[in-house]
């Protein structure tokens, strides 16, 4: 009986936690890496705002052209993301998922917005992964933070990246 009523307080935590809400804070985004075997998965949550100055569908020519520019930035993640050379990896898939690039749906209303973008890296030698640096902050001068959560072969850690400090090392 024990087991059960432990087993069911893990599955409501776990429930609760999913289903808060994450803070949405301008200039600061999240970063998870999650390291397995020869993968190295990356999945970056940005406020629309940090990249282009806005949270709201493009209104002007110069508005979509942001949207787009950024998207084309998220897209070539093998310019944003330098895992350690000797490690020897590879984009292999790219997932970006901006708001508003398309027209508004009707009853949409504005409000806090976030891109959403996942990288996989393929790493022919992974033990000699170490880390990655990443110019998000010279394309995006609205960000000034990331926080870093990562799980891997030698544990969890947390971290920070920020225009002054743009590696994260392990």
């Amino acid at each position: 009986m024990n087991r059960l009523r432990i087993t069911a307080l893990l599955l409501l935590i776990l429930t609760t936690a999913a289903q808060a809400e994450k803070a949405h804070v301008h200039g600061t985004g999240s970063l998870n890496v999650v390291i397995e075997k020869d993968q190295l998965s990356l999945s970056l949550e940005l406020p629309l705002d940090a990249a282009v100055g806005f949270e709201r569908p493009a209104r002007t020519t110069v508005e979509k052209a942001a949207l787009d520019d950024t998207a084309r930035i998220l897209n070539n993640a093998a310019t944003l993301f330098t895992p350690t050379p000797a490690a020897q990896c590879t984009v292999q898939t790219v997932r970006v998922e901006m708001p508003f690039r398309t027209p508004p749906k009707p009853g949409v209303t504005e409000g806090h917005a976030d891109i959403d973008a996942s990288v996989l890296f393929r790493c022919a030698k992974p033990s000699a992964l170490r880390g990655f640096e990443t110019t998000l902050f010279t394309h995006f001068k609205r960000l000034y933070r990331i926080e870093v959560q990562r799980i891997g072969p030698t544990g969890q850690a947390a971290g920070r990246l920020t225009p002054k400090q743009p590696a994260l090392s392990w």
